[in-house]
């Protein structure tokens, strides 16, 4: 039996935990279809960059050290062939959710059946908004087809002429999905919510665009291309890292096809024209249904409160029981330590802190590392008040931030214009980890005062994504903050880190010594155990120490959300090992790591996962927790998730997302039993 699971085919494992959850009758309606639209984005990303780097894989016949089970040859068959099979369940998932919204009164429409007044409404929205965005192309005009950019839809049209059965003419119109939504809700007044694609909206006018034929029919087919979208950064000392992602970016969407999805029902002559025009591989052709990325479907419209059953009810985001007696955050967390948890509690206190230090007089600068923030941050609003205030801000903006890095090529003009002091991107590292440090001038000397996170600092997704943020006037801390962010301004200064886990200086030798203490303990008879939290899990090293732990009798327990290259439950291999993967209403994005040590817990949350570009190619920071009520609480935190059995998965050898046996147990959904353990915190004044 293999050792490890294969990367890729671990996360398509996970995509099907995703499906699963679009499957549960128990979820509502239109959150089943929000997880149908992640689903589709998550396979768009996974082709764009994981396939892509597959087929490069093969094509230079490399196979690096930490490529883990099989080769990349076999690994690509294997990833196409489950990737056909979920893309099939996929579609009749979307059918089968949308048959059942209609029964609610959520009515998907097409051009065709459409009332008096909502064809009216229809033309008039097609003439002001949809025809002016729209550029025909008549492909027997022209000797080279269009280029397909990538993730971008398009309709191929079958102009069948009068008179000429045989006769066709091919057009290409691309759905301008970027400046209009995918979704508009047509009038009804019958009290049911009339929803048509924007793709419908063009097969409504297509009579119009080409009324200058005289034609017997006209059709329209839903094309999509997806691209390898890596990004190529070169080792060229004469440009800099920003320019370089600049340039690679918009390279990005000329990359090489790697999966061409095509409406089934498409005529076999036209679908040879396109792929012999884009010399497309059988292999990378995939058949599916009329619509295409589907991942808008996170889009889809608000229905307003008399559809509000259709989704799952988020109860409001809590006060901490410290802050809330405080009105200065400053002044709390001068006292003691404070741990937030998103999306439980409520992140107003991170901008309440940025804002308040961004007018205190006696705040003398604030450093922050930012990977991805929201479109309209208040965070960088708080950043640009500062210096507005005098302070100096000093920031560091994660340009190979995959997907954001257009936005975050934004969001360093805009501070450096308002005079931010920007560190430039270490080539080859990632500064993943999530930090802030406020120095403020003390009644004897510097006070400095430090944020570290599990997830980035974005009020938009700390309303979904469930992460941790330390805040600490902890000097031992503080100052090791304060180190780390002179080596990000001075790569060439080096520190040690006594309190701090921080990669790639001592991550993985502290997690080695952590492990060994505890098969230490194992042996002596001493209790033992490893309790961890992740995203992925794939580092073939850490893998490997865990099983000598399992096999020296040390518990292991893992939350992992995604990849697991581990194999758990194996006789005389992982026998002491247990994963389960959540999939819920929040995406579950925490890193906690928990060591019995002899019954003296050590406990870190990190932004780290365990996974080699982690450990080599990123800045990450794990953080130790050295109050005893926020570690009791950490580990009351994951000894919830680890009891879940409603939207826990097994994570086995068979990768078969099994659910857990809840014969004689009382059923526990974590995330709404995390809210209820620290709503009585709140309600007794403990937490």
């Amino acid at each position: 039996m293999n050792r490890y699971v294969n990367r890729e085919l671990s996360w398509l494992s996970f995509n099907e935990r995703v499906l699963q959850e679009a499957e549960d009758v128990k979820v509502p309606l239109l959150d089943r279809l929000q997880f149908l639209g992640i689903f589709s984005s998550n396979l768009d990303e996974f082709f764009s960059v994981r396939v892509g780097t597959l087929k490069r894989l093969i094509a230079s016949g490399q196979k690096p050290a930490t490529f883990l089970g099989g080769t990349p040859k076999t690994v690509l068959e294997q990833v196409l062939s489950r990737a056909k099979a979920l893309r099939g369940r996929f579609e009749i998932d979307l059918a089968t959710v949308l048959k059942e919204l209609e029964k609610k009164n959520v009515i998907m429409v097409d051009e065709r059946g459409l009332s008096p007044q909502q064809e009216e409404y229809l033309r008039d929205y097609f003439a002001a908004e949809v025809r002016p965005r729209l550029i025909p192309i008549m492909l027997d005009n022209i000797d080279d087809f269009p280029y397909l950019y990538n993730l971008v839809i398009y309709l191929a049209i079958v102009i069948k002429m009068k008179g000429s059965p045989s006769k066709y003419k091919y057009a290409l119109i691309e759905v301008p999905a970027d400046v209009l939504p995918r979704f508009s809700r047509l009038p009804g007044g019958d009290g049911k919510a009339y929803i048509i694609m924007l793709d419908d909206i063009i097969r409504y006018g297509l009579k119009d665009i080409f009324c200058m034929f005289d034609y017997d029919d006209l059709s329209a087919y839903t094309i999509k291309m997806t691209r390898d979208s890596e990004l190529d950064i070169e080792s060229d000392i004469t440009t800099s890292l920003f320019e370089q992602i600049s340039r690679s970016v918009k390279n990005r969407k000329y990359g090489d096809p790697v999966r061409f999805v095509y409406d089934r029902e498409i005529p076999e002559d036209f679908l040879r024209y396109i792929a012999e025009k884009n010399r497309l591989s059988h292999e990378i052709m995939i058949s599916g249904g009329k619509y295409h990325n589907a991942r808008d479907m996170a889009t889809f419209p608000d229905l307003g409160k008399r559809f509000h059953g259709l989704r799952y009810e988020h109860p409001e985001p809590l006060e901490h029981a410290v802050l809330r007696n405080y009105t200065s955050v400053l002044q709390a967390v001068s006292e003691q330590d404070v741990l937030l948890h998103f999306p439980y509690q409520s992140f107003h206190y991170i901008i309440d802190l940025l804002r308040e230090a961004a007018i205190d007089k006696d705040v003398v600068s604030i450093k922050m590392t930012l990977y991805r923030v929201a479109d309209d941050s208040q965070v960088v609003n708080a950043l640009i008040n500062a210096m507005r205030n005098g302070k100096k801000v000093t920031v560091v903006v994660e340009l190979q931030a995959r997907f954001d890095e257009e936005a975050n090529i934004y969001w360093t003009e805009r501070l450096a214009e308002e005079g931010a002091n920007i560190i430039p991107d270490i080539p080859g590292v990632k500064v993943h980890c999530k930090l802030l440090l406020i120095t403020r001038k003390g009644k004897r000397d510097m006070q400095r005062y430090a944020g570290i996170s599990t997830g980035n600092f974005n009020e938009s997704t700390a309303g979904i994504y469930a992460d941790h943020t330390l805040l600490t006037g902890d000097p031992r801390i503080t100052h090791e903050v304060g180190n780390l962010f002179e080596f990000l301004e001075n790569s060439f200064k080096s520190f040690s880190y006594r309190h701090l886990l921080v990669s790639p200086f001592s991550l993985t030798k502290k997690l080695s010594r952590y492990i060994k203490n505890e098969i230490k303990n194992a042996q002596d008879g001493k209790d033992a155990y490893i309790y961890a939290k992740l995203n992925s899990f794939s580092h073939k090293k850490t893998i490997n120490r865990l099983y000598r732990a399992s096999k020296s009798g040390v518990k292991i327990k893992l939350v992992n959300r995604g990849i697991c290259c581990l194999v758990p439950g194996v006789e005389n291999l992982s026998e002491n090992i247990e994963v389960i993967s959540i999939v819920d209403k929040y995406l579950e994005h925490s890193r906690i790591y928990i060591f019995c040590n002899d019954n003296d817990p050590l406990v870190f949350i990190s932004s780290a996962d365990w996974m080699t570009r982690n450990f080599e190619r990123r800045i990450e920071v794990g953080v130790p927790i050295y109050d005893d009520g926020i570690k009791g609480e950490l580990i009351d935190y994951i000894t919830i998730q680890l009891s879940d059995n409603v939207k826990a998965r097994v994570i086995n050898a068979d990768q078969d997302n099994c659910e857990r046996n809840v014969a004689g147990r009382k059923t526990l959904r974590s995330q709404d039993a995390i809210y209820g353990y620290l709503e009585e915190k709140l309600r007794s004044g403990n937490g």
